[in-house]
């Protein structure tokens, strides 16, 4: 079911809207196999209608699973959106569709939540990625150098990209 509120309400008095929505509700379709949604959405928001539109505001909050680009160990990710706000113009070019005296919100929330979502998700930002293996063969001189920060990890020197670019005949 979508996030509907209806406007006969608003004519009154403020609405406050307060529960969840499943993802599947919410048709979060996140097009990155790093970031799944499969926890609900918890929303806390409060409606107002202003000349020719609609304030929405409120606390919008969700959980993704995630895995990380880096070391591709998998780890939640959680969404926060603590003071979210939204107009929902009723008129003009922009106007939303109000089907039997309800508008649904699901489409305003749902694309400001895609734009929140990390390009690349990381499990902690000073995630150094997968280990080397030390089992390599040695490149070059015969040399392989310790990588910063990861006791016992070695990598293999290799052709500088740059050095790769310059034999380019162009």
């Amino acid at each position: 079911m979508p996030l509907t509120v209806n406007l006969r309400h608003l004519e009154a008095h403020d609405v406050r809207l307060e529960g969840e929505a499943s993802a599947k509700e919410m048709d979060l379709d996140t097009r990155d196999e790093m970031i799944q949604a499969n926890q609900p959405l918890h929303y806390n928001l409060e409606v107002q209608k202003l000349e020719g539109g609609l304030l929405v505001q409120g606390r919008l909050q969700m959980k993704f699973d995630c895995e990380c680009v880096r070391c591709l160990r998998p780890f939640r990710y959680r969404l926060d959106l603590k003071e979210w706000a939204c107009h929902v113009p009723l008129q003009g070019d922009e106007a939303v569709k109000v089907i039997n005296d309800c508008v649904d919100l699901t489409p305003f929330i749902r694309e400001d939540i895609l734009l929140e979502l990390p390009q690349h998700p990381l499990c902690d930002p000073e995630c150094r990625g997968l280990p080397t293996s030390t089992h390599q063969s040695a490149v070059g001189a015969g040399k392989a150098k310790k990588s910063p920060g990861l006791p016992g990890a070695e990598t293999e020197p290799g052709p500088s990209a740059w050095s790769e670019l310059n034999k380019l005949k162009l």
